[in-house]
């Protein structure tokens, strides 16, 4: 990975993670690092913040690359294809778009050798997890400089059945933002209750972390640690009672279910057919 050119096609929240990554773990010089992107503003911020090189010309970014990853939004991904025509012949092209199939972008870039992966927003802290997989062309040194770059984020998952690419953007990708949700929600009941806010979010956060350790090292079902906490007749049994009535399991089902749905739409939809989605600019 030292002596390979990576660059970013599109230098956003989840580029800069990556970037970050690698030169963290030292699996990159910074001098073989670019990325590309319109606006030269921020182009400038990470020159100065990584020691990169930087450019808003896509077309000479990936003239002597050894990987491209694309990491722009699903809606300009057609659009962007269209100025990567020089990809070198046995590059790696890695995806993190999501909804964008190997089909999609092997026929919109005419190269065969891809990887198309899913993180999550804890990558930023290399605590993230990455679902990926790749067509049949990637070569097994190609397959270890992917796993070395989407590594950089955190644990990562290869699988070898393509569609379990959108059940994780659902499941996965989305989910930090499932999570904020329901920890602005306790945070905010918290408030309510009476509790300065700063008292709020220091018991909803240990709250959260210590249960995500605890479910880790019990290697027990949830359902079991939820029972054991619910005492009959008790604070717990009456929360969870009016969870249950007001269909929040059902709800989070549905909304899982929803966000993959629009995965798969957002990988057929036509250049220009545009919608407003929950992605950050990547």
């Amino acid at each position: 990975m030292l002596n390979k050119k990576v660059v970013f096609i599109g230098p956003g929240v989840m580029a800069e993670a990556m970037i970050a990554g690698l030169l963290r773990k030292k699996l990159a010089k910074n001098e073989n690092i670019v990325a590309s992107g319109p606006r030269e503003e921020r182009g400038t911020e990470l020159e100065k913040k990584y020691g990169i090189q930087t450019t808003v010309d896509n077309a000479a970014a990936i003239s002597q690359a050894d990987v491209v990853v694309l990491s722009v939004k699903p809606q300009r991904l057609s659009e962007v294809m269209k100025g990567l025509k020089g990809i070198h012949s046995d590059a790696l092209v890695l995806s993190i778009v999501a909804g964008a199939s190997i089909k999609k972008i092997s026929t919109g870039l005419k190269h065969k050798s891809v990887v198309r992966s899913m993180p999550n927003t804890p990558g930023q802290i290399g605590e993230g997890i990455t679902v990926w997989t790749a067509s049949r062309e990637v070569t097994v040194d190609q397959q270890d400089s992917a796993r070395a770059i989407i590594g950089a984020l955190g644990e990562e998952v290869f699988v070898e059945d393509e569609s379990y690419l959108d059940m994780a953007t659902a499941l996965s990708g989305s989910g930090p933002a499932y999570v904020f949700l329901f920890t602005e929600a306790l945070i905010d009941a918290g408030v309510h209750m009476g509790f300065p806010r700063r008292i709020a979010e220091q018991l909803v956060l240990q709250t959260i972390k210590g249960s995500a350790s605890f479910y880790e090292q019990a290697e027990r079902h949830p359902a079991t640690l939820r029972n054991q906490v619910t005492s009959p007749g008790g604070t717990s049994a009456e929360a969870l009672y009016y969870l249950e009535k007001a269909g929040f399991r059902t709800a989070i089902s549905r909304a899982i279910w929803a966000a993959y749905q629009r995965s798969l739409e957002l990988g057929k939809e036509k250049p220009g057919h545009l919608h407003e989605t929950d992605e950050e600019e990547k």
